[in-house]
């Protein structure tokens, strides 16, 4: 099959071979045309994707220290990318508004590596006055990490976007994609697209809206809201739960059956299996929490354990890839590298320039431990290895945990990083209120640098299928980060300030708390849970023995149940419309456009999620209609329609004859 001239296109308004893998004689063909070059940096583009920045990252980071969650900003700023330029009349906005994306999208993960983080150092503060936090160590840490994750991802970026093509879901970065090429053509059946997509992102968006603001339904339903499922959970501590969210849904149809299913029995496996077991035959202490807080306090630890240790059997599994990374910019220093010149749709920047500005970060990460958190040269050097090691073999875990599920394990691997680093720490003598500083500083580099490496497989994904310049992308990624960086520092110091992270009335932050929790007996003297994370990380070797996806399965076991179960539920939704047919055709029609409406359903569910929060922190406060046992049946209710419009609408898909 030769590259086609001319993409022909299925209901996602993409090439047909979008989201499959290649023939070994097929070529994919980008949206905007690979060997010309498009209009993609510009004064309004550059601009307006630093004004999203600056206002994401202050939206993000208070609601994130608020609930606990950073929404996702990639698809929010898309559809104001998207509505923008029309409302402006700009011809040909595509290239641009990925751009305006990509540059606006740091803010999402620069906040997580940030609030997961360094809010810690504040609420230890309370009880050690003698820690000092300062605005240079909170802004360079997002700065360095976030520069670490762009530098260290970008030689991988060829493997995870070309290389993988069709191998993996993508679903974040499909759901962003249909909304930026939702806008572009004019044509009625782009325009049937669009009208698609906007419908499924209104059903889903009000959807939301409505369960998070007015509580009209259960937002969670459980085995709890019966006398039966609360009688089975004192005995055995065995709990089913389900998320009735529509963006949640959407997102599992696109991650798939496949991916879905071993997900969930991670999950399965820890609130099945390991809680009823420690509920019921471990101590007297166990059996007397709810089975929320076992997993909390302890089962979710095995996750993290998986976690790390499915990430060093990915580093291993990866290491051809690593090579011949570092291998190509050893080619590039001793100019033997071919001089065929790269196609504008495949151009990175320079693996020299890339090799010359990692040694720039890694001096400048050097010089601020050293002179800005540990003022010892030794200790500060240790520091540095194990940041840049751990950022750097941990980029490709980050990317896959993206590239699979759309979630970024990011919190569990910089919690692994905290044991270890202060393990390491306690070892050479940095211990105490010194070595708390410097672990959560110096965790505060590692969780951005994985969560930007996470993020920027997203932005990079998204401009291979509509056909960007890689370059550009990443050059102007630089100044997003460092907007962001500082945007971000400045807020954590003003919301301590004035709202402060412990106590009454406090933001909740919940993962520093967690960090918090686990860094002080480490640095003060205390007990760690060895035994759970060593349980994870055989269990994953075993799962990786038997064939099993050890990271999707570890990241199961990490996330809530609740979050999981709808997932399963989206990926059965996609196995049963790409499977309803005898029609091969009308049966991927069907299948393409449940993908448009599950990404209408996850960009409705983003933005309307950000008008609810926004709500209810304005003072708007509802008290919820009808007993939780009735909200509980109405969430089933709501939920089982859903589901129905969602495999309706889908099998409304026709072939074009």
């Amino acid at each position: 099959m030769k590259e086609n001239e001319e993409n022909i296109t299925t209901g996602t308004g993409l090439p047909e071979n979008a989201f499959r893998e290649l023939a070994a004689d097929e070529s994919y063909t980008p949206v905007m045309h690979p060997a010309r070059d498009q209009q993609e940096v510009t004064p309004y583009s550059v601009i307006t994707g630093l004004v999203m920045a600056v206002i994401f990252s202050a939206a993000a980071a208070y609601l994130g220290l608020k609930v606990g969650q950073v929404f996702e900003a990639a698809i929010p700023i898309a559809i104001i990318a998207v509505g923008l330029s029309n409302a402006l009349g700009k011809k040909n906005p595509l290239g641009q508004n990925v751009i305006i994306q990509s540059i606006g999208a740091c803010s999402g993960v620069i906040v997580a590596g940030a609030i997961f983080t360094l809010p810690a150092l504040f609420i230890l503060q309370a009880k050690y006055p003698d820690i000092t936090v300062q605005f240079y160590q909170i802004f360079l840490s997002s700065l360095l990490g976030g520069i670490l994750g762009i530098l260290f991802f970008i030689p991988f970026r060829k493997y995870f976007v070309k290389d993988m093509h069709g191998k993996y879901p993508f679903p974040e970065a499909t759901a962003t994609t249909q909304v930026l090429i939702s806008g572009e053509s004019k044509d009625s059946d782009q325009g049937g697209q669009a009208k698609t997509l906007i419908l499924a992102s209104l059903i889903g968006g009000i959807y939301d809206y409505i369960v998070a603001t007015f509580g009209w339904w259960a937002e969670n339903v459980t085995s709890l809201a019966s006398s039966a499922g609360q009688a089975l959970a004192e005995k055995t501590k065995l709990v089913l739960s389900c998320n009735t969210g529509a963006a949640l849904l959407g997102l599992g149809y696109i991650v798939g059956l496949k991916y879905a299913f071993v997900i969930f029995a991670g999950s399965i496996f820890v609130w099945w299996i390991v809680i009823p077991l420690m509920g019921t035959y471990g101590s007297p202490e166990f059996t007397a929490m709810s089975p929320d807080t076992l997993f909390k306090d302890y089962a979710r630890l095995i996750g993290i354990g998986g976690i790390a240790m499915a990430g060093v059997i990915g580093i291993i599994k990866s290491w051809s890839i690593i090579q011949q990374a570092v291998g190509l910019a050893g080619r590039e220093l001793r100019g033997s590298v071919s001089g065929t010149k790269e196609v504008r749709w495949q151009l990175d920047l320079s693996m020299k320039h890339i090799v010359f500005f990692i040694v720039i970060a890694l001096v400048a990460v050097f010089l601020f431990f050293w002179f800005g958190v540990i003022n010892t040269l030794w200790q500060a050097f240790i520091a540095w290895l194990v940041v840049a090691i751990i950022a750097f073999l941990f980029t490709t875990v980050a990317a896959n945990a993206i590239a699979i599920v759309g979630t970024n394990p990011v919190s569990g691997m910089t919690l692994m990083t905290l044991i270890i680093a202060s393990a390491i720490f306690v070892g050479i003598g940095l211990n105490g209120t010194t070595g708390i500083v410097a672990s959560m500083v110096i965790g505060g580099v590692v969780c951005t640098a994985l969560s930007m490496a996470g993020g920027f497989v997203t932005d990079l994904k998204i401009g291979y299928w509509l056909g960007s310049t890689p370059k550009k992308q990443e050059s102007w990624k630089f100044l997003g980060t460092l907007v962001s960086a500082a945007t971000v520092g400045g807020v954590i110091m003003v919301l301590n300030q004035v709202y402060g992270f412990s106590g009454d009335n406090a933001l909740v932050a919940p993962q520093a708390n967690a960090m918090a929790k686990v860094i002080e007996p480490l640095m003060m003297g205390g007990d760690t849970p060895w035994i759970l994370y060593m349980v994870g990380a055989i269990l994953a070797c075993i799962l990786n023995w038997l064939g099993v996806p050890a990271l999707a399965f570890c990241l199961g076991m990490f996330i809530p149940l609740n979050l999981n179960t709808p997932m399963l539920v989206g990926g059965a939704i996609a196995y049963y419309v790409s499977h309803s047919s005898k029609d091969k055709d009308l049966n991927d029609a069907r299948r393409d456009r449940g993908t448009l409406l599950a990404s209408g359903l996850i960009a409705g569910g983003a933005l309307f999620g950000v008008f609810a929060a926004i709500t209810r922190f304005a003072g708007f406060e509802y008290t919820t209609p009808g007993s939780y046992e009735f909200t509980q049946i109405l969430g089933c209710i709501a939920y089982l329609l859903l589901i129905g419009y969602f495999i309706w609408d889908s099998k409304r898909a026709k072939l074009r004859r």
